[in-house]
């Protein structure tokens, strides 16, 4: 068996992954402790979590999590956003060539933070644009939290059928996968439907339409087999 360490950005993915991937998970042999928001600062010796905005400060936590538990059975991975990633991120910069390359872009950043966190355990993963574009690989099951959404679960599924994948929906301020769904769902909660409504798709589904997500997931599922007995 495995042991992994998550952290995430903010309370959606945090509650996805206790409730989805972590159940998911230990069915391959890989038990998740539960997961952590990931640290956006440390003032007077206490760490303030959630956000993913300051690099300096995840990857301080993420440095000391590694040292604290050492053992060779024993994952680091993350789940953050690649929309709104902050500039000093290692390779955003020289990623931004790559803009219209989304794939090629958010597996250089991934690699240049392997390389900076410089330990084989830590398992980077960026989400493609932000999580909401998980709720594009069936938008019907948006009717199961709001009445009258035909017109609207219509309008998102065009925006779902115009992409190639729905993490390929881009991440413009007005035009990222959040903003569409609060276009059509102003009610729209985050924290609450969106890992409910996750868990409604399937994780199968999902990872049938996001490749990222998949080969992240793939690799998370093959620990349990690579894991010292």
């Amino acid at each position: 068996m495995a042991r992994l360490y998550l952290f995430a950005e903010g309370t959606t993915e945090q509650t996805f992954a206790d409730t989805v991937l972590k159940p998911h998970l230990a069915a391959f042999g890989v038990y998740m402790h539960r997961p952590a928001l990931i640290a956006h600062a440390r003032r007077r010796r206490r760490v303030h979590r959630g956000g993913g905005r300051n690099f300096d400060a995840m990857q301080i936590d993420i440095i000391r999590f590694l040292r604290q538990d050492s053992i060779g059975d024993v994952y680091f991975t993350t789940m953050i956003d690649l929309y709104a990633l902050p500039a000093e991120f290692p390779g955003a910069r020289q990623a931004a060539r790559l803009r219209n390359l989304p794939y090629k872009r958010v597996e250089s950043i991934e690699r240049e933070w392997y390389d900076e966190t410089d330990d084989h355990r830590f398992i980077p993963f960026i989400q493609l644009h932000e999580f909401e574009a998980y709720l594009f690989t069936d938008v019907s099951q948006f009717a199961f939290f709001f009445e009258k959404a035909d017109s609207k679960i219509t309008a998102l599924q065009r925006v779902a059928d115009e992409s190639q994948s729905p993490e390929l929906i881009d991440d413009g301020p007005h035009t990222a996968p959040s903003k569409r769904v609060i276009a059509q769902f102003p009610e729209y909660s985050k924290a609450t439907v969106g890992p409910q409504m996750a868990e409604r798709i399937g994780l199968e589904k999902i990872r049938s339409e996001c490749p990222h997500f998949h080969r992240w997931l793939e690799r998370l599922e093959n620990l349990g087999s690579s894991a010292t007995p």
